[in-house]
């Protein structure tokens, strides 16, 4: 333990990124360590019950895990600039940015790192997992650490049939952020949402990082790989405005438009296929990682991938949040819906409520 936070986390991985980037704007002190096998022997494993990372050890000795948990704790424990807006669009904005960034954009992030960069993400993993080995020993390592992440891919719904639309998506993605991040230090202004920090995650570990798409962001979308580098090396830490009147900027919104015309569809079948296994498996309080397959659609690629649960987790927080608003304020909430495509939203399908107890979902 160090005086400050413990960051059991890596450089190759998604949501290490997003914790760290917040750590950094925060200013928490912070010491981070490698999720190597000792690590996982000594202190994941016997705090959290199953490999992952992120992992927080406060200073106290209590564990904190996933992401979004982290965040929203820490934020509660360092409340000075505070990563969510205060008003009614950007604070909605940012939910859903968050949702997206996590969830949606790991199918254009695995593409990417194991079609495009394979052989740089096994040498990263062996380095994970060996440092100070020889590289031989290395690639040993990142081979069979690497194939659950490797095989993934077709429950993502990578596979061969929707890899031209998956980067057709992304470029297009990038260059909607990238005339945004022109304008823009942030999505909402000079100091970093809860929609950064979900968007940072695929964008730096995956994009910015592995060589062949970073080399791809840094051509195409110069502007999101300085966004990139101001998230990770923040220029004013525990500093920086949202914009006044609650202004979602116009470049925002075509970002917006993707994520609803994209993902909600398969939120919405996901919605349906999980309130019918809760209803089929009566008594069962965890929730498994996937509960079956459903088709979703991209562009003009359609395929099977695997129906997550905890993409409705994520989806509460900004339903949670239009559920509380005031009549005037779900009237601001809905008027962005409109402009975005995203009405589905304001009456979404009705699905058993999920919590998380001792680092799993559960049913609430």
């Amino acid at each position: 333990m160090t005086a400050g936070y413990d960051l059991y986390g890596s450089e190759v991985s998604y949501f290490s990124g997003k914790v760290r980037a917040y750590l950094r704007y925060k200013r928490i002190p912070f010491a981070e360590f490698l999720n190597t096998p000792d690590a996982y022997r000594k202190v994941i494993l016997p705090r959290v019950g199953w490999p992952v990372i992120p992992v927080v050890i406060t200073p106290e000795g209590e564990t904190l895990q996933d992401s979004t948990e982290i965040i929203d704790e820490l934020e509660q424990r360092f409340p000075d600039a505070p990563i969510y807006p205060a008003t009614t669009k950007q604070r909605l904005a940012g939910l859903l940015l968050e949702v997206y960034g996590d969830e949606w954009l790991k199918i254009p992030a695995m593409h990417y790192r194991w079609n495009r960069n394979y052989d740089f993400a096994i040498a990263e993993f062996g380095r994970m997992s060996l440092p100070g080995s020889d590289a031989d020993a290395q690639r040993e390592a990142g081979l069979k650490i690497s194939k659950p992440f490797a095989g993934a891919l077709p429950f993502l719904g990578v596979t061969p049939r929707t890899e031209e639309a998956i980067e057709k998506s992304y470029e297009g993605l990038l260059a909607e952020l990238d005339a945004h991040f022109s304008v823009y230090e942030f999505l909402f202004g000079t100091r970093p949402s809860i929609g950064d920090f979900g968007l940072i995650g695929p964008l730096y570990a995956h994009q910015y990082r592995d060589p062949a798409s970073g080399e791809l962001m840094k051509r195409i979308a110069p502007h999101v790989a300085r966004w990139v580098e101001r998230m990770m090396l923040p220029p004013h830490p525990k500093g920086g405005e949202f914009l006044a009147r609650d202004e979602v900027p116009d470049t925002v919104l075509p970002v917006l438009q993707r994520m609803m015309r994209e993902m909600i569809p398969v939120l919405v079948s996901t919605a349906h296929h999980f309130a019918r296994w809760v209803e089929a498996n009566p008594g069962v309080a965890e929730v498994p990682r996937g509960i079956g397959t459903h088709v979703f659609a991209l562009g003009e690629a359609k395929e099977n991938r695997a129906i997550f649960p905890f993409d409705l987790w994520m989806l509460q927080r900004p339903l949670d949040f239009l559920a509380s608003l005031e009549e005037d304020e779900k009237l601001r909430a809905a008027d962005l819906l409109r402009q975005v495509g995203g009405e589905t939203l304001m009456d979404f399908p009705a699905f058993p409520r999920l919590t998380r107890k001792n680092f799993k979902l559960v049913l609430a």
